[in-house]
């Protein structure tokens, strides 16, 4: 006789199995795989994505010691283990929204349905200062479409003595970027703005804005792996080629600039979009050891030369 239920299936009997870390581990891994899930939402495989379930549950700190492998789960944590894999596997939900947690530039942050799970290649570029480009550090900072804040607040802890502007069109993005802006006890240099581009920022300049707008064209939304449904569709989608908030930014950003002011905006698989629509731009296009791509820096005075093909 043929058996077709999952072996993964929960049951209602008491649970009196003796599991250590590290069998429980292979056990989620070997699970994620099965039901071939995506991994990209801060995690790259599914051993990854089963750590950072675990480590929730059980309270371990970031790089914990591996002895803690061998350690006994007890059936309490074993059962709620288990229930958020199974909840993984039948939701298809990333684990940082299980977990209300994700890591940027090595800081925790609050992240829920409301916002996206930072995963942004700007990270790298904050954690070496953005050196060599910036010629000074900042005095004024502006993380534009900013959700839950990891970028801008990042960059707080960089430039200990800068000013840092969150903005985003959300105002479920903002509660959630003033929530980590207090949990990081940044309050003091550190403000949230619900503004649709540069709206609420009139009268404002920067040397510093960093933007991960919406940038997933039609294409590529329609095709996203089932994850990328849990997260708003408000941060992802930008119309038929992507760019539709990048050009609107691109018009205006040399307004919002200091003289010696830099852009630098992730666009992502939208690159090729952008060359094509504005091929006489001298856009600087980053390079990441790792392979990432798709993020360029334009200066205030280069926006302001090629306002005109902008409009």
């Amino acid at each position: 006789m043929t058996n077709n239920s999952d072996p993964y299936e929960q049951t209602n009997q008491p649970n009196t199995e003796s599991l250590n870390v590290a069998q429980l581990l292979g056990e989620g891994e070997a699970m994620f795989i099965d039901h071939n899930l995506y991994f990209g939402h801060g995690t790259d495989s599914a051993w990854d994505e089963a750590v950072s379930i675990l480590s929730y549950v059980l309270a371990f700190p970031p790089n914990a010691d591996r002895s803690l492998l061998t350690s006994i789960v007890t059936g309490q944590q074993l059962e709620q283990i288990r229930s958020l894999f199974r909840r993984r596997v039948d939701e298809r939900i990333p684990a940082p929204y299980i977990t209300g947690e994700a890591w940027f530039c090595g800081l925790p942050f609050m992240v829920d349905q409301r916002v996206l799970i930072p995963r942004s290649p700007i990270a790298r570029l904050i954690t070496n200062y953005f050196e060599p480009w910036l010629q000074s550090n900042p005095k004024r900072i502006l993380d534009l479409c900013a959700g839950g804040g990891c970028i801008g607040i990042s960059c707080a802890y960089g430039f200990d003595e800068a000013e840092v502007v969150l903005s985003d069109i959300s105002a479920d993005a903002i509660a959630v970027a003033n929530i980590n802006i207090d949990n990081h006890k940044l309050g003091k240099r550190v403000v949230a703005i619900q503004s649709d581009l540069f709206e609420g920022l009139k009268g404002r300049d920067f040397d510093l804005i960093i933007s991960n707008p919406p940038y997933v064209d039609q294409a590529d939304l329609d095709n996203m792996p089932e994850e990328f449904r849990h997260e708003p569709e408000l941060a992802l989608a930008s119309g038929c080629d992507g760019l539709d908030f990048t050009r609107r930014l691109l018009q205006q950003a040399h307004e919002y600039l200091s003289e010696d002011g830099l852009l630098i905006v992730e666009v992502g698989n939208s690159s090729e979009a952008l060359e094509r629509a504005f091929p006489a731009v001298p856009f600087m296009w980053f390079e990441f050891a790792e392979g990432d791509s798709g993020v360029f820096m334009l200066t205030q005075v280069q926006l302001a030369e090629h306002r005109e093909m902008f409009a």
